[in-house]
């Protein structure tokens, strides 16, 4: 069994000469581009899983635990 959960990131979006650039401040290398804002907030949301999952595949074999701030 697979346990969705679901989180929000704050991103930041950057109009560019090219379209719009958008990154995820909390995470170092999150981020992507797309032509309009629609498309690059579409696209930050796969580069976004993309990084969680790298971050989980490196860290399967390290002790970890889980903490709430609230």
């Amino acid at each position: 069994m697979v346990l969705e959960i679901s989180m929000k990131y704050k991103v930041n979006l950057q109009e560019t000469s090219e379209g719009y650039a958008v990154w995820v401040p909390g995470l170092p290398g999150c981020w992507s581009q797309g032509k309009t804002e629609k498309e690059a907030l579409e696209n930050i949301k796969d580069a976004l899983r993309g990084y969680l999952e790298t971050v989980e595949e490196l860290s399967k074999d390290k002790q970890s635990c889980y903490i709430e701030v609230g």
